[in-house]
């Protein structure tokens, strides 16, 4: 039996090729979903602001000004100035590297550490899964917030000790998402096929059941990303977190809420910066679980 052309032509004539075909199809399906764009657009633009801040304004964020204090929006001031007559369009651009920072670190630790736990205690079982799972319930049985309080108030005040406490009480989802892909695939077909052909345990978990579990791992670090910056921003409101004068947007909001009456940009601005970029990472996700979500991801 003979394959015709376009047959032929929807296999990949390598796996490089065949990753980039994935690639686009993701990339397809994600800007077809307006919603989805629009979360991408407001990444992106946290992005820019991180990398181009000191070319989208000319005013230091930390330098004060008494005669500029309590200005409103204007051409001079997009977002007015607050009490020390900073410019607050200045502090939300620079503090989006603040965010930032503290988004990558945070999950560059729990990643890792989720997949680590949930792949041992889905594939291992046993007492290892019993334990596992049961310290994981520990840490899920606490409210983030309340918990990274009682951290960092053991820890002290600082922007470093914020980002281990939310760090600490973020990677249980990670752990129980990726344990319950693992629990799926562990009697697989191709990796009993694997397990009879000699290879061992850690050789299956790297090479067999990790590449599977990276795609609700993604997901639930896009969906994360918003938990963390509220998070770190309730963390700076209550004082807790990144300390005075770095520009980060829940210290922002704390300073500002005194004149939240009579000058309400000052608390209002930042507030609004917090909305957009948290939205932003819940519609990228979103549509990113649509189009990775095995269960609804369309064959050809």
């Amino acid at each position: 039996m003979t394959v015709s052309a376009q047959e032929t032509l929807t296999f990949p004539a390598s796996r490089a090729s065949a990753g980039l075909a994935w690639l686009c199809r993701v990339w397809r399906e994600l800007a077809a979903n307006p919603l989805t764009l629009a979360g991408i657009m407001v990444i992106v633009g946290l992005l820019v602001m991180a990398v181009a801040a000191p070319g989208m304004t000319s005013y230091d964020p930390l330098a004060q000004d008494l005669s500029q204090r309590l200005l409103p929006p204007s051409t001079a001031h997009w977002c007015g100035t607050d009490e020390l007559g900073r410019d607050i369009f200045a502090r939300i651009v620079y503090g989006a590297r603040i965010t930032l920072r503290i988004v990558l670190l945070v999950l560059a630790v729990v990643a890792p550490a989720g997949l680590l736990v949930g792949c041992a205690a889905g594939y291992l079982g046993g007492w290892v899964d019993a334990v596992l799972m049961r310290i994981t319930d520990i840490f899920l049985a606490f409210p983030k917030l309340i918990l990274a309080l009682a951290l960092v108030a053991a820890l002290g005040p600082g922007l470093d000790n914020a980002v281990i406490a939310i760090a600490l009480t973020a990677w249980p989802p990670f752990a129980r998402i990726v344990r319950a892909r693992t629990v799926s695939l562990r009697e697989a077909e191709f990796v009993q096929a694997a397990r009879l052909m000699g290879a061992g345990r850690a050789r299956i978990i790297v090479a067999h059941i990790v590449p599977l579990c990276l795609p609700p791992l993604v997901v639930r670090m896009t969906l994360e990303m918003s938990g963390i910056i509220l998070t770190a921003a309730g963390l700076g409101f209550l004082g807790l977190g990144a300390q005075p004068p770095l520009p980060e947007w829940g210290t922002m909001i704390s300073t500002g809420r005194a004149f939240l009456l009579d000058q309400w940009w000052v608390a209002t601005m930042p507030g609004i910066a917090i909305f957009v970029v948290s939205l932003g990472f819940n519609l990228f996700g979103d549509g990113l679980r649509d189009v990775l979500d095995p269960k609804t991801e369309t064959r050809v």
